[in-house]
């Protein structure tokens, strides 16, 4: 926060998918540890995933606003392909923080309906750049720090893990994934012609309460409720980096309050000021046992009755289109920068999803 003589100059910061599962946590926990602020909040509200849990987020954050009334929370319901949208907004509040986690999320979705993440995560980021960039016009200070959502997929196939920053990451298996690289070299470009302080965020396999029902422990859990059954891919020879969401924030906090340092080269143009790190749990789960953990923690909460049957609603099947056998994160550099380093056990995680589902679904 900003101060300029005795009056205080509130920080403006702009969450775009702030419905969304990270978005929304984000916007909740920067009220809480950043009061006052502006936050400026975006999303389109689609219905990819059932819309009421979109709106029980926004409710949340409409009733911690009310906690910190020297901040101020405006919603925007838009969309981020939408440039004149996007533009009126960069002019009417001027954001310093720029946020972009709007996103057509998802792999196996983007196989099957590739014009949404054209739109979003292509067109949209784009408008995104845009804005920044014309955030300088006539010598205004403009966007400090560009921080945007990328993914884990990135990686592809890759056999060296963990997966590192270093790494190459050339051959996406997924549109989504293209996508993503795709946000990597735009903000790249426009850092280098434009000086936009600007930092990639690849998220690993993200998960906790209020999440996305299409992710494997929500979906999971919903098919169990219903006595249907659960597939659990290449036969359970999975791995994933879950990471708890409220890691995923905490790290996307600490990165935006630091933009990456602008720098002039030898040959007097801008060295790009440019990041990308990793957030992940650098502790990659067998499927096969995270099931095991879901299950105890769903009986626990009272999800589900002491006495299911979980080994007749489970089906081991191969590999899907887009998938990758393992992800696992190498967040060295991110604990170097920034002293961080997600650490929340899976089980405690998936109990506070668990004790979260029983509330809102009531069952």
């Amino acid at each position: 926060m900003l101060t300029k003589g005795d009056m205080y100059i509130m920080q403006t910061i702009l969450v775009t998918g702030a419905a969304g599962f990270i978005g929304s946590n984000l916007v909740l926990e920067l009220l809480r540890s950043l009061s006052p602020v502006q936050i400026i909040g975006l999303d389109n509200m689609n219905d990819y995933y059932d819309i009421s849990i979109k709106e029980y987020r926004l409710e949340q954050i409409a009733a911690t606003a009310a906690e910190h009334s020297d901040s101020q929370w405006t919603f925007i319901k838009g969309n981020l392909a939408d440039k004149a949208l996007i533009d009126k907004i960069f002019a009417d509040y001027q954001p310093e923080i720029v946020v972009n986690l709007a996103a057509q999320a998802g792999v196996r979705y983007s196989i099957t309906n590739p014009d949404a993440y054209i739109e979003s995560n292509l067109i949209g980021f784009y408008n995104i750049l845009e804005a920044c960039r014309h955030s300088y016009d006539n010598g205004a200070k403009g966007v400090e720090h560009l921080v945007y959502a990328s993914s884990s997929s990135v990686y592809g196939s890759n056999k060296k893990v963990p997966y590192s920053t270093d790494d190459k990451v050339d051959n996406p298996v997924s549109l989504y994934a293209a996508t993503k690289k795709s946000n990597e070299l735009l903000a790249h470009a426009y850092s280098k012609l434009y000086n936009i302080p600007s930092t990639g965020l690849r998220f690993f396999t993200v998960y906790g309460p209020a999440g996305r029902p299409d992710m494997a422990y929500f979906g999971f859990t919903n098919k169990l409720l219903a006595g249907k059954t659960i597939e659990i891919f290449n036969y359970g020879n999975c791995k994933r980096d879950f990471t708890y969401v409220d890691d995923i924030v905490e790290g996307v906090k600490r990165v935006m309050q630091v933009p990456p340092e602008r720098k002039v080269g030898e040959d007097g143009l801008p060295l790009p000021p440019y990041k990308v790190y990793n957030i992940g749990n650098s502790h990659p789960e067998n499927l096969l046992d995270f099931v095991t953990i879901l299950q105890e923690e769903l009986l626990r909460a009272g999800v589900l009755p002491a006495d299911y049957d979980f080994e007749a609603h489970k089906k081991l099947v191969p590999m899907q289109p887009g998938d990758v056998p393992v992800t696992y994160a190498d967040t060295t550099p991110l604990e170097r920068d920034f002293g961080f380093k997600p650490s929340t056990p899976l089980r405690e995680g998936l109990r506070k999803f668990a004790e979260w589902y029983k509330k809102f679904y009531n069952c």
